[in-house]
């Protein structure tokens, strides 16, 4: 019979065993957050993703990685080397007890352990849920390949289309790659363990962390497909909307910041188009151009570049006589489609998140203070999504789990930790 969720967390029954370096830590804390009790199994030293900075205080720690702290919260840690035969045989009665294993590790590896889906999957009765993220896949003739982040934008088709068009491709300054897979492995993960509510079996989720960001590619792959030509970057600048090639600008300097302003077409275009210049003749800036266009008429799919600029040259010189508040509250007035391009400092600060209440505090009792984390990503009628465990220290729960737990006795923990078997 299927475990039945508390009404507090919609995953609450569920135990996730996570495995996973930095290509799944997205995947696990987004079960975390729904509830899962997921439970982190580090080498004996720490995990790896414990030493990718920024730190806390600009003080290189293991327990102070920034980093970690975003990934890992909601979650238990416990060590373990799976890679010992003592580590295996204690594994395996972890396995007995847990619905979803994820794992980051490449292909065949967990099956030259014994530790395969197949193996794993008698210890639970057929129910177990193994999520498999890797750069290319379990199968495919790139399978044993190797990749970064920055391998896989750049093999996933995105780096081709990001960067300045006179320049050489580039990647975003974060791991986007590692977003976009641990997201969909926890989409696969949550689909598969539905798929095992409905029939009672489990089953294997292949997660390619290239196919995954492939998606990110956005239209790029129909250009060839439609067209046969290849989708080029173009900056700062958005192409694609118009059947002579013309690209327009997406973001323009102002006072203190960027503002995201952009041609439009159809009737909201065409009061954005219409208001943005009669607030620009108000202040002695609109071209007569501007001014003379039928904007109920301008379609941006028939413009030509010369248009584009006649409209960006006068909009992007007014812009910079604004400051990014004295957009806002204007656009709004006037129903211009705009927006500011918030930094880190605005978003804090931004009254939309904080009516929501996006950010919660989270006491660090190791650290004598609390941090500002990103909290519910979603609002849910019945269930929350909050923060209720902050990162864990490593091997902070070896007690709770191999003692409380799995019934290990005290003298066998500490041979345990003095093997270095955990």
């Amino acid at each position: 019979m299927e475990k039945q969720a508390k009404a507090d967390y919609a995953l609450a029954p569920y135990r996730v065993l996570d495995l996973t370096d930095e290509k799944g830590f997205l995947c696990g804390k987004i079960l975390g957050d729904q509830g899962a009790d997921v439970i982190k199994l580090e080498k004996p030293m720490g995990d790896p993703g414990r030493r990718i900075g920024p730190f806390y205080r600009n003080i290189p720690d293991s327990e102070k990685s920034l980093y970690w702290f975003s990934y890992n919260n909601n979650k238990r840690s416990i060590t373990l080397d799976i890679e010992t035969s003592d580590g295996k045989e204690l594994f395996k009665n972890i396995v007995k007890t847990a619905d979803i294993i994820i794992e980051s590790f490449s292909p065949g590896f967990m099956d030259q352990l014994g530790l395969g889906y197949l193996e794993l999957s008698q210890l639970t009765e057929g129910k177990l849920v193994m999520t498999s993220i890797t750069p290319f896949g379990q199968d495919g003739p790139y399978r044993e390949y190797k990749a970064s982040d920055i391998g896989i934008m750049a093999m996933s088709g995105c780096m081709k289309i990001l960067g300045e068009p006179d320049r050489p491709p580039v990647r975003t300054s974060i791991p986007v790659s590692h977003m976009w897979a641990g997201s969909y492995a926890a989409l696969g993960t949550l689909m598969a363990l539905f798929h095992r509510q409905m029939t009672g079996e489990g089953q294997h989720v292949d997660v390619s962390m290239q196919a995954s960001t492939a998606w990110a590619a956005d239209t790029a792959p129909f250009y060839w497909e439609a067209e046969g030509t290849l989708a080029n970057r173009v900056g700062n600048a958005i192409a694609g909307r118009s059947v002579h090639g013309a690209v327009m600008q997406a973001a323009y300097p102002c006072k203190d910041g960027y503002i995201c302003w952009l041609i439009y077409g159809a009737r909201a275009g065409a009061i954005t188009n219409k208001e943005m210049v009669k607030w620009m003749d108000e202040k002695g800036m609109a071209t007569d151009w501007l001014k003379e266009q039928d904007w109920d008429k301008f379609d941006p799919a028939k413009a030509t570049q010369e248009d584009f600029d006649r409209i960006m040259g006068p909009v992007g010189e007014f812009l910079q006589t604004l400051t990014k508040a004295e957009f806002q509250e204007e656009s709004v007035k006037r129903r211009i489609m705009g927006y500011p391009v918030s930094t880190t400092k605005d978003i804090m600060e931004n009254p939309q998140l904080e009516a929501r209440k996006i950010w919660q505090e989270v006491n660090h009792p190791e650290l004598n203070d609390s941090i500002t984390y990103p909290g519910s990503w979603v609002k849910m009628s019945k269930c929350s999504c909050d923060i209720r465990r902050r990162p864990p220290l490593i091997g902070e729960h070896n007690h709770e789990v191999y003692v409380k737990e799995l019934g290990i006795s005290e003298n066998d923990l500490l041979m345990l930790k003095q093997r270095a078997i955990i």
